[in-house]
């Protein structure tokens, strides 16, 4: 548990992370190729939509109460290191009824300035599982406490942590959705995450 307890802490401590997020939609899904400053609580990356949900390509980037999008039909692999200076639209983000910004939300989650309470975390419900392997890495496999102040992770999540208690892959239910949010990291090389015009990192 001892790791469980400082894998947030090590994304914080990184500054920043690779992530790939899967999200599952009831038209077939989004992937969020990017990365996720964990010190300025601000992701971005370019997301794609597979089966026939196309509609939300282009690029976004979002904090814990703010979704940022830029609409594009040409989307690049890998979203600019600088954010085009105009023509983002912006909503704020929904705490419940949608897989996206459920997602976005628990990927901001990930990082904290301070460990866990080990003691706490198996009172919570969290466990071992097993092990597993990811992208060549001997990993644990736990399952989370539940979610506190987290609407809609239904206490459901598993961490795949590495020896050194780095997070390599999370897996979260969201309450609208049958299949489950992966959030990989380390997929690509870390970017540092500049914010767009007119968005506020939340500190």
């Amino acid at each position: 548990m001892n790791r469980l307890a400082i894998a947030r802490f090590r994304n914080y401590e990184a500054g920043g992370r690779a992530v790939t997020i899967t999200v599952p939609t009831t038209a077939g899904g989004l992937v969020i190729t990017g990365s996720i400053d964990y010190r300025a609580k601000l992701g971005y990356g370019v997301v794609r939509g597979t089966g026939r949900d196309t509609s939300s390509d282009g690029l976004i980037q979002w904090n814990s109460t703010t979704v940022f999008v830029h609409p594009m039909t040409n989307t690049p692999a890998e979203a600019p290191a600088s954010p085009p200076g105009s023509d983002w639209h912006r909503r704020p983000l929904q705490t419940s009824g949608s897989s996206l910004d459920s997602s976005l939300l628990i990927a901001l989650s990930l990082g904290s300035d301070r460990p866990d309470n080990a003691e706490l975390l198996p009172q919570n419900g969290a466990a071992w599982v097993g092990q597993d392997q990811v992208g060549g890495r001997q990993v644990d496999v736990m399952s989370g406490p539940a979610a506190r102040g987290k609407p809609g992770t239904a206490g459901n999540v598993r961490y795949w942590i590495g020896s050194d208690g780095t997070m390599y892959r999370v897996q979260a239910d969201v309450a609208s959705e049958p299949q489950p949010v992966i959030i990989d990291f380390d997929t690509q090389a870390y970017v540092p995450v500049q914010p767009a015009p007119g968005v506020t990192p939340t500190r």
